[in-house]
């Protein structure tokens, strides 16, 4: 059986009993047990497992004197930034119980704050999101294991589960997290776009490629859409930042939605989350043609405005929450693309958005050319920043 509420809740106790050590990190309930060893995310499978079998024994006791034999080990899809394991132990009693191994990316901590992550994690797994934490390593965190498939970009589109992912990023982003409430999208976009444009490549066609970006230009579309985005009164919320298709667990059996990895998760603009989310309509290979019509984009947005009476949203209301998710889907562009860079393989190395450590050996100058919006363009001719809310309005559609 899978690890639930309950069983976490167990193990965890079990360990306290045993006097496993304890994580001194404020950041997570000193009741979690915390191991100081990391595993090497570059070993082939073969060399990993063991590690893996020796870092559950050192963080829950109860497993400590099981045979090796006890333990099964595999991966799972859906991680991007990170490796994903599932364990599964035969205890002394005869249970079967799983849990997650999330091993972190390598350099993730360029662009994730692993404390407000841990934070952030109590507060939503109380809430009833996400799995359970169990312990914390080195380099990862154990979690309960959610029995559940993890979406397709086309699953979200579909129009019962694009209901049920609106309603419950609503609840998301109702939950109050303690700490500074500022929104981070502009204070990350300029810190990751000083690490972006300082990068040197020792491969020469990375650099060719790196070369072809004019950082002079991303970065006055970014200040360009600062200005643009602070004629909203956008609503900060604690947010996933993160919402595509890998982070979305359905048991079809129980036909339970789960949303899943908060390692982004900051208090940030509504607008944000919600035209982010659409991007990820488009997949890992970027195809903005799969990008919700406004039909479906009007759908979700009905059941986040009201879960309950979706249909008596007004046409103001929903007509205002879609231009601005779509103004910030911008925003969220140019993000991927600066962090797409530094995740690269340069000097500094942080997250990829495809499943490669180094993705740049497959981006080409085509795939930057995606990332171009011609969005930014009419802000230029248009003087935006003078215009009225009207004209932002039919702006947006012709984005």
């Amino acid at each position: 059986m899978d690890v639930d509420a309950n069983q976490a809740k167990q193990i965890i106790n079990d360990n306290n009993n045993d006097c496993a050590k304890v994580n001194s990190n404020s950041t997570i309930d000193d009741s979690i047990p915390h191991s100081s060893l990391s595993v090497d995310t570059a070993l082939p499978f073969p060399l990993m497992t063991p590690r893996i079998i020796e870092l559950c024994k050192d963080l829950f006791r109860k497993w400590a004197k099981l045979d090796d034999s006890c333990f099964s080990v595999e991966t799972v899809s859906g991680g991007i930034t990170n490796l994903l394991l599932k364990v599964s132990v035969k205890e002394e009693s005869g249970d079967n119980v799983a849990v997650t191994v999330r091993l972190y990316g390598p350099n993730t901590e360029y662009v994730i704050d692993r404390e407000r992550e841990l934070q952030a994690i109590k507060y939503l797994s109380a809430a009833g999101f996400g799995a359970k934490l169990l312990g914390v390593f080195g380099n990862g965190m154990v979690q309960s294991f959610i029995n559940a498939r993890t979406l397709t970009p086309l699953d979200m589109r579909k129009p019962k589960l694009a209901t049920e992912i609106a309603k419950q990023l609503r609840q998301f982003h109702q939950v109050e997290i303690p700490g500074p409430k500022e929104p981070r999208l502009w204070v990350d976009m300029f810190k990751f776009f000083e690490k972006a444009s300082a990068l040197r490549f020792e491969d020469p066609d990375k650099q060719r490629i790196y070369e072809t970006i004019s950082f002079k230009e991303v970065h006055k579309e970014a200040t360009q859409l600062k200005e643009l985005t602070e004629l909203f009164s956008a609503p900060v919320v604690f947010a996933h930042n993160d919402l595509l298709s890998g982070n979305l667990m359905l048991n079809d059996e129980q036909d339970k939605l789960h949303i899943i990895d908060f390692e982004y998760g900051s208090y940030n603009y509504r607008g944000f989350d919600i035209g982010n989310h659409f991007n990820e309509y488009a997949g890992y290979e970027c195809d903005f043609s799969l990008y919700p019509s406004k039909e479906e984009q009007y759908h979700f947005l009905r059941h986040y405005l009201q879960p309950e009476k979706p249909y008596e949203v007004s046409e103001k209301d929903l007509e205002d929450l879609y231009v601005e998710a779509n103004t910030f889907r911008q925003g969220c562009l140019r993000l991927i693309l600066i962090i797409l860079v530094i995740s690269s393989g340069g000097t500094t190395n942080t997250r990829s958005r495809r499943r490669s450590a180094s993705p740049l050996h497959s981006l080409t100058y085509r795939d930057l050319k995606q990332y171009k919006i011609n969005f930014f363009i009419s802000i230029y001719e248009k003087k935006i920043k003078k215009t009225r809310l009207k004209e932002l309005k039919q702006i947006s559609r012709l984005s």
